[in-house]
């Protein structure tokens, strides 16, 4: 029994050894195997956002690295070498990831998903061929962040008159009060602008800036005088005196004056300033009836007086016709053929006359009219015909066209 035992027990101890040696071959190997494995991956350097960091890969291609490390690749992300290219060792892999951002051009918004590094680079991308005349935001310099917001429009030119100067200038789609802002354009209380500060600045548009202000102009001018006349019994009839000369007066007038682009538009009279008044002319006019005469061939007992009324006043008297005008007619200048200003007398008793019916410079009386100066003629006035001055126009409309009698008094 006892030896049966003994023969037991080394071969169970044998067995434990092969076990032993089994699993340790196996072990051995499978280490054996790892290391193989571990040796034969390839090193792989990853560019990312500016960093660089490596891995140890079996994969065959870069898209398998990609998965291996579960890092996911969009559509427009930007890889090199590209995702089906063979991994070799000592690869080095630039990978940018794309950005979403929001292009608006002309008013027009889209999503663009892009790996370019600034605005430049992307409106470049997008085959935009631009100026530097056009709008773009940010600038140019900008980097690339996601969802940013880039503008873009394009620039036109529009014609601008300013203080008497007209340009071309390059803008885009805004309105009109910032295109002046943005030109340094600076508009006044009563300046104009054409067309309107909240109208949009499209291509093709003139813009126009009147400069409008309001100026007080004061103009002096004189005041005619008057004519009174008086009967004096002391005169002769038809005879005149000056008692008083007269003497013109002199106000002055405030005007408003409203001027676009220096031009005068209106003027509206607000003020009138006395300096000095008018003085009337003061004449006297006789009525003492003419001295009896002897008439030829009667004896000097025989004497007739002159009636008043045939003969008052006395002269030589005929019939003519007679029209009316005033110093500010159609062509006049206010200076009568004789020197006459009729303009600083506009009450004087003045006639225009044919200088071969009747004398320049005789007094005469006209019938309805009175006394007068023959101090005028008329290029129409010819034979018997007279053309009697008046102060306004509605005066000489009143008088028309009649016959008169008119008496030669010297």
């Amino acid at each position: 029994m006892e030896a049966s035992k003994r023969k037991l027990l080394p071969e169970k101890a044998f067995g434990k050894r092969l076990v032993i040696s089994i699993i340790s071959l196996i072990l051995f190997v499978s280490v054996m195997i790892y290391a193989v494995y571990e040796t034969t991956k390839a090193t792989v350097t990853i560019s990312l956002n500016g960093e660089e960091f490596r891995v140890q890969t079996h994969a065959s291609t870069v898209a398998e690295l990609m998965m291996e490390q579960e890092w996911e690749v969009k559509d427009f992300d930007a890889i090199e070498p590209g995702l089906e290219e063979r991994i070799t060792g000592n690869m080095t892999i630039a990978w940018k990831p794309a950005k979403e951002v929001f292009v608006t051009i002309e008013d027009t918004e889209q999503a663009v998903w892009t790996t370019a590094d600034t605005v430049k680079q992307l409106i470049q991308e997008l085959d935009i061929v631009f100026t530097e005349h056009d709008k773009i935001e940010p600038a140019l310099s900008a980097e690339i962040s996601e969802e940013m917001n880039v503008i873009y429009e394009s620039a036109f030119q529009v014609e601008l008159t300013s203080d008497g100067e007209q340009q071309e200038i390059w803008t885009t789609s805004t309105t009109v009060a910032d295109f002046l802002e943005r030109e340094n354009v600076s508009l006044g209380e009563l300046d104009r602008v054409e067309p309107a500060l909240d109208e949009q600045v499209d291509e093709g548009i003139d813009i126009r800036v009147v400069r409008v202000e309001k100026v007080t102009d004061v103009v002096e001018e004189t005041v005619a005088f008057g004519t009174v006349t008086r009967k004096d019994n002391k005169l002769e009839n038809g005879k005149e005196k000056v008692i008083e000369a007269g003497k013109e007066g002199r106000i002055n007038k405030h005007y408003e004056v409203v001027l676009e682009d220096g031009k005068e538009i209106s003027r509206e009279l607000i003020e009138k300033e006395t300096i000095s008044e008018s003085t009337d002319r003061i004449v006297a006019v006789g009525t003492r009836p003419a001295a009896p005469t002897v008439s030829r061939g009667s004896s000097p007992s025989s004497k007739t007086s002159a009636s008043p009324s045939s003969k008052s006043p006395s002269g030589r008297s005929f019939t003519v016709t007679a029209t009316a005008y005033t110093a500010s007619c159609a062509g006049c200048s206010g200076i009568t053929a004789t020197g006459i200003n009729l303009n600083n007398n506009r009450n004087m008793k003045v006639i225009a006359v044919d200088p071969n019916v009747i004398p320049l410079g005789s007094r005469v009386y006209v019938e309805g009219y009175g006394n007068a100066i023959a101090g005028d003629t008329g290029g129409a006035i010819n034979g018997h015909k007279i053309d009697v001055h008046v102060p306004s126009t509605a005066e000489a409309r009143r008088w028309g066209r009649k016959q008169v009698k008119i008496t030669i008094l010297d």
